[in-house]
């Protein structure tokens, strides 16, 4: 593909090697993680008493205060790579989709980024051709461990995606990015506990092995965007002391997971996505959280994302929306976060300054640590339906994003921008959470305003809605939200129920 050889005969050694050596455990491990549904996993004592610190951070790696994300895609990686952010971090798993077109042409991508050779010509006749020496660090997320890539199989069995991925992307390009002054960087997702860390370790320790790279070469963050995690993250952090040099707080998959977490619940039920805001007492705990963790062991804390996308032709709102962004990341910036994810470009500027003035020219802020010792409780403290019941646009709005967004992952594109808002897997997982989790509820919840509950009728209403105001949404997407809302056991990830079923 684009004279990339993608798949080269060491790199298959690689592959089976790391499938023989780490594919039980990664089984038992995604095993072990039902028993978090019942008991979410103990703080170590003794990790927490000891004095240890996670390997000394290389100097690219010391200033990370605006990170941009996106899709591994030509377009976007130039863009993002141009931006004037830290980090650009390409996105193999919640801005794409299991399609091996796509992770084939996201690979490719990475192949001549990493070499400053990329280049793109729009459907329009447009060119955009990658400075060479850009200046942005290039990070890649593979996907989970809960994924497999049935397009490559060892011995009958699809191989897990997280080592095809890790390998294919260090195979490739970790000299290369050495010899650029930088390294192979990774961001870890989906992570659940201290041993699902120690995995990763292990993978990445055979990886370096193979590759004749020292220990420590690749270094990683780690997204802590599972409720498990939340209460592991100093474990984590020692499990994968030798490579990682940061936690960030996915706040998006993170809220999905807690509903995950409790769906055998059925009188627990979250409000309306826009009031789980990082105001909320839990999620200020979480962040809080991440802080303390990430700085106590010598690690950065990198913030959440802002998700709005500017529109050059509505001045009034990018101005209402600029003003958010500016209040979200002074609130991080106080909380004691070195960076921040946006994902457009023309956010980058505003955030850059943001930091600029919040560190007085500091690279981080490691010296802040946040008082107090972790607090399991806090993390539970959750907010409740209002007495008025449910916003009926609210519960539209999570009907639309979901048709709108699985529409659109079926056709091989996993970011999408809608209602001026970049929604990605997580947030699709959000929508279709919380449907499930008012429909079976022991008792759903009411439509303010209203004498109607939540129930089959009114999804049915509000589906039919949405796809008669939409035309993009397909009759595959609605059939993909029906089954996703309407099982009686809750579909633990749509992107590993969709690849089974309707990804080709």
């Amino acid at each position: 593909m684009n004279g990339v050889e993608l798949l080269s005969p060491p790199l298959l050694q690689l592959l089976k090697r790391l499938d023989r050596a780490l594919e039980g455990q990664r089984r038992t491990l995604l095993l072990a993680r039902r028993r978090f549904l019942k008991k979410l996993p103990d703080p170590s004592s003794t990790i927490r008493r000891g004095a240890w610190q996670v390997r000394p951070l290389p100097l690219p790696l010391q200033k990370r205060q605006v990170e941009i994300t996106g899709p591994a895609d030509p377009k976007i990686i130039i863009n993002a790579l141009h931006s004037g952010a830290d980090v650009f971090m390409a996105d193999l798993e919640d801005a794409a989709t299991p399609a091996w077109e796509v992770q084939q042409r996201g690979q490719v991508a990475l192949y001549h980024a990493a070499r400053g050779q990329l280049r793109y010509e729009s459907p329009e006749g447009k060119v955009y051709v990658l400075d060479p020496d850009y200046q942005t660090l290039l990070f890649v997320r593979p996907r989970g461990l809960h994924l497999r890539e049935r397009h490559y199989q060892i011995e009958g069995r699809p191989i897990a995606a997280s080592f095809f991925d890790t390998a294919v992307f260090l195979y490739h390009n970790a000299e290369v990015l050495l010899k650029r002054g930088a390294g192979p960087y990774l961001y870890i997702p989906k992570l659940e506990s201290a041993a699902e860390a120690r995995l990763w370790a292990d993978l990445l320790t055979l990886c370096e092995s193979f590759l004749g790279l020292p220990l420590g070469t690749v270094r990683i963050t780690v997204l802590i965007e599972t409720f498990p995690a939340a209460f592991q993250m100093e474990e984590i952090l020692y499990e994968l002391r030798e490579y990682i040099a940061g936690l960030n707080a996915g706040r998006w998959d993170y809220l999905f997971s807690i509903i995950k977490t409790y769906q055998y619940r059925k009188d627990f039920l979250f409000p309306e996505r826009e009031k789980l805001t990082m105001e909320q007492p839990f999620m200020r705990a979480y962040a809080e959280e991440v802080v303390r963790a990430a700085h106590r062991r010598g690690a950065l804390a990198i913030g959440g994302m802002s998700a709005f996308i500017p529109d050059r032709k509505n001045p009034e709102l990018n101005a209402r929306a600029f003003e958010q962004v500016k209040a979200d990341k002074s609130r991080e910036i106080a909380q004691g976060f070195d960076g921040a994810w946006v994902a457009h470009p023309d956010l980058v500027p505003i955030v850059k300054e943001l930091f600029k003035e919040g560190l007085g020219g500091r690279p981080n802020q490691l010296h802040q640590i946040p008082k107090g010792e972790f607090d399991p409780s806090a993390l539970q403290a959750f907010p409740e339906i209002s007495e008025e019941g449910l916003s009926l646009a609210s519960l539209r709005r999570n009907v639309e994003v979901a048709l709108l967004y699985l529409s659109a992952w079926l056709r091989g594109q996993g970011a999408v921008a809608l209602f001026n808002l970049m929604e990605d897997t997580a947030t699709a997982e959000i929508a279709r959470a919380q449907l499930w989790q008012w429909l079976h509820a022991k008792n759903p919840p009411s439509i303010a305003g209203s004498t109607e509950v939540v129930s089959y009728l009114l999804y049915e209403k509000l589906i039919q809605e949405s796809s008669q105001a939409y035309p993009e949404v397909s009759a595959e997407a609605v059939q993909f939200l029906r089954e996703l809302v309407y099982s009686p056991r809750f579909i633990p990830f749509l992107t590993s129920y969709g690849y089974g079923k309707y990804v080709r």
